[in-house]
């Protein structure tokens, strides 16, 4: 994958639905390898950055934190 995605999951603050559907677009075009879907595949591919970002909602959503981490920056 690419060293440029944004890290979302930081302990205290939500990512947001806009970052979610922004990391899910991206992914979609990763493993496609289309920057913009044709016509005949835009919905498919708009589905499948709904589906993947309501999968990372629930992951999110669901991580459960034994500890406080150390303090270390977040890129």
């Amino acid at each position: 994958m690419c060293r440029s995605i944004k890290v979302l999951r930081v302990p205290g603050q939500r990512a947001t639905d806009e970052e979610l559907s922004a990391a899910a677009l991206q992914f979609v075009r990763k493993i496609s390898g289309f920057q913009k879907p044709s016509r005949a595949n835009q919905e498919v591919f708009d589905r499948a950055v709904q589906e993947i970002a309501a999968s990372a909602r629930r992951l999110l959503d669901g991580i459960v934190i034994a500890r406080q981490s150390t303090n270390r920056s977040v890129a």
